[in-house]
């Protein structure tokens, strides 16, 4: 049949309105997606085809995804079938393991903690321990990020350890049985000090059961006596699940209080976040401690308990996260944790410090984020964009060179395996601090070890420079009685910081003898913001004052 007339004009119009939508312009999301994909796919069989060296198609391609994911936030992480753990241990707050954590001290790997409870502990690893072998693979520095892979696995199954103890380098196999693993998320809590009614909470990160275990632990000691104040350490925390934040501030904040809200690309993932039940304890005084190392869900609890006035956050400015991830399960035993939104506490603010927009041209859109003020509900004013800001900020530093030196190398800790490996019968608590510091002199001096401050090494660069240079001897002359002046002065810094030495040396002989809780005690009697959080909690009218109340 021939079209005439109209017909042959109205046709063309009528197919291009009909298939209009299925030819979108280069404009277009979708078509930008699929000319992309199209083009990577091409790239990566060629490559993988006819590159001059075989490639490893696999790897090749988790290259590609880790450089993709790299130009946006750091916590849109790829998380391939090796480190299915690692989900676990994000969401549960568990895996199969013997119960130990490892860390690099100068040239070895390093019991670092040993759990309470579990069969590396039972069996008789030690803190101080170094590790030769796990699973018949050889351990360094080198491969100590592949030895969670080796030390975990299944519950039932078992790993071979070598190490190596104490300065008679014993070398000693055990054979240990993976267990699952339950890392607690409050490390201590207590009253403290013990006479008192005040009660001291570390929570270290915000896994599936942190809320029951802080409920369960606040029953256990309300059941000795009145909670009357409570010091809530957050420091160090890098945060862990949103939602188990808000069952954290559950414990604080009155029903129907705004604790937390979201909002991200589409509506989905705008949501508000309220306190569902009464607190358990509504009128005990707070002090929350925070940190450069509190984040996410840290901040979140933190930002929620300041906009509120329920309590003094004290410290150091926080981390400033604020962005919420996604765990999407993908195939072959993967996932893909994605930012999916930003959050904003009750008054508004939203903390994220890093606008990781202005760094390249990925992001669309530069970042909403900007610099403002806020109100908390007794009219105190706040800030968003750059973490949490305390309420009374306190620092606790280390002040000596020397000291820093001396953490750097990690002499505090072997000295703790050499004190301990020779005195492990000794009552931690009859330590003499005086006989602890002729100790470790000792120690020091049979290891030839030697302090050079800043100056020094500067005036050592000084030195060499004016002698290439062959400058005057008056002046080279002038420069060695300098250093000679600048070496007693470091040789005398280990007496200056006597105290913040000795300190150390306490904290890391307390974890020996007494584990974490033991030194988590000790270093509460010198910690200058735990001890500025507790005068405030004994002084009414200052924790009053601070928070605006009448």
């Amino acid at each position: 049949m021939k079209l005439t007339g109209i017909y042959k004009f109205i046709l063309p119009i009528m197919i291009i309105i009909l298939f209009s939508g299925f030819f979108p312009g280069r404009d277009d999301t979708y078509f930008q997606i699929n000319k992309n994909i199209d083009l990577f796919a091409k790239i990566y069989k060629e490559i993988s085809f006819n590159y001059v060296d075989t490639i490893n198609p696999e790897e090749f391609m988790r290259a590609g995804i880790r450089g993709m994911l790299g130009s946006l936030d750091p916590y849109t992480n790829f998380i391939d079938e090796n480190k299915k753990d690692e989900i676990d241990l994000i969401t549960n707050g568990k895996y199969g393991g013997v119960g130990v954590s490892i860390g690099v001290k100068g040239k070895d790997v390093t019991v670092v903690e040993v759990m309470d409870g579990y069969s590396a502990q039972r069996q008789g690893i030690r803190i101080g321990d170094i590790l030769l072998e796990a699973g018949g693979k050889k351990i360094t520095p080198d491969n100590a990020e592949d030895i969670s892979n080796l030390v975990k696995g299944d519950p039932g199954s078992t790993v071979e350890l070598k190490i190596l103890r104490g300065e008679k380098n014993d070398t000693l196999t055990f054979n240990l049985i993976r267990e699952e693993v339950i890392v607690k998320n409050i490390t201590y809590y207590g009253f403290y000090p013990e006479n008192s009614n005040n009660v001291y909470m570390k929570l270290s990160s915000f896994s599936r059961s942190a809320a029951d275990e802080m409920k369960q632990d606040l029953k256990t000691l309300r059941s000795q006596k009145e909670i009357k104040s409570i010091i809530f350490d957050l420091r160090g925390n890098p945060g862990g699940l949103l939602d188990v934040a808000v069952d954290i501030c559950n414990k604080f904040l009155p029903k129907d209080k705004l604790i937390v809200s979201t909002k991200g690309r589409d509506d989905s993932s705008d949501k508000q976040y309220l306190a569902t039940q009464e607190p358990v304890l509504r009128d005990a005084a707070l002090v929350l401690l925070i940190n450069d190392g509190s984040a996410s869900a840290s901040e979140i609890v933190a930002g929620a308990i300041q906009d509120h006035d329920r309590g003094v956050i004290l410290g150091t400015k926080s981390y400033g996260k604020g962005l919420v991830q996604t765990i999407t399960p993908l195939n072959y035993n993967t996932s893909l944790k994605i930012t999916t939104a930003k959050y904003y506490t009750p008054s508004g603010r939203c903390i994220q410090k890093i606008n990781y927009s202005s760094k390249n041209n990925v992001y669309a859109l530069p970042d909403s984020i900007i610099a403002a003020s806020f109100l908390t509900d007794n009219k105190r004013v706040v800030y968003s964009a750059g973490g949490i800001t305390p309420d009374t900020t306190v620092t606790f530093n280390i002040e000596g060179s020397i000291t820093k030196d001396l953490l750097a190398r990690g002499i505090f800790f072997k000295f703790a395996d050499h004190y301990y490996y020779h005195n492990s019968n000794q009552d931690y608590k009859k330590l003499n601090n005086d006989v602890l510091y002729s100790a470790f002199e000792k120690y020091l001096a049979d290891q030839k070890f030697y302090f050079k401050s800043d100056a020094e090494i500067e005036i050592d660069k000084l030195m060499m420079d004016a002698q290439s240079k062959k400058l005057e001897e008056g002046l080279i002359a002038d420069i060695k009685k300098v250093k000679t002046q600048l070496e007693k002065i470091d040789n005398s810094e280990l007496r200056i910081y006597k105290n913040e030495i000795v300190r150390e040396l306490k904290n890391e002989l307390a974890s020996r003898y007494m584990g974490t809780e033991g030194r988590i005690q000790e270093s509460l009697n010198n910690d200058l913001q735990f001890q500025t959080a507790l005068k405030i909690i004994n002084n009414k009218p200052l924790y009053k004052k601070l928070l605006n109340l009448n």
